[in-house]
C-alpha cells in the first residue's frame, strides 16, 4: 500500500520547532505529542538552526519566497473583487428573471 504524503504548513513547522526549543523535551517526545515522525522534527529543527545562523527566514513555504505586506494586501483585494463580481452576476440574473416573469 503506497504511503500518503502529508504537507505541513510553515506555521506548523515553526510552532513544532518552537516547542522543542522552549519545552526542554526531546524531538521524539514533541513529535509523538504532535503525531508526526520524529525524523521530520529533527530535520525541521536543523533547517531552522541553519537558516537562523545565515540570517534567512525559516520555512517560507514550498520554495515560494515570502510575500510582502503589499503583495498580501493585493491578493486580499483581488479575492474581495472576485466575490463582488460574483454577487453582481447573481443580482443581474435575479433582475433578468424577475423581468421575464413579472413582479410578484
Amino acid at each position: 500500500m503506497p504511503r500518503q504524503s502529508v504537507t505541513h504548513s510553515a506555521e506548523f513547522k515553526q510552532e513544532a520547532v518552537r516547542l522543542v526549543l522552549s519545552s526542554g523535551k526531546s524531538c521524539a517526545e514533541v513529535a509523538r505529542d504532535l503525531g508526526i515522525a520524529d525524523y521530520l522534527l529533527v530535520r525541521w529543527k536543523r533547517q531552522h538552526e541553519a537558516r537562523e545562523a545565515s540570517g534567512k527566514p525559516s520555512f517560507t513555504g514550498r520554495g515560494v519566497p515570502a510575500r510582502s505586506a503589499q503583495e498580501l494586501r493585493i491578493a486580499q483585494l483581488e479575492r474581495e473583487l472576485e466575490i463582488a463580481r460574483q454577487e453582481r452576476d447573481v443580482l443581474k440574473k435575479a433582475v433578468a428573471y424577475l423581468g421575464q416573469n413579472g413582479r410578484p
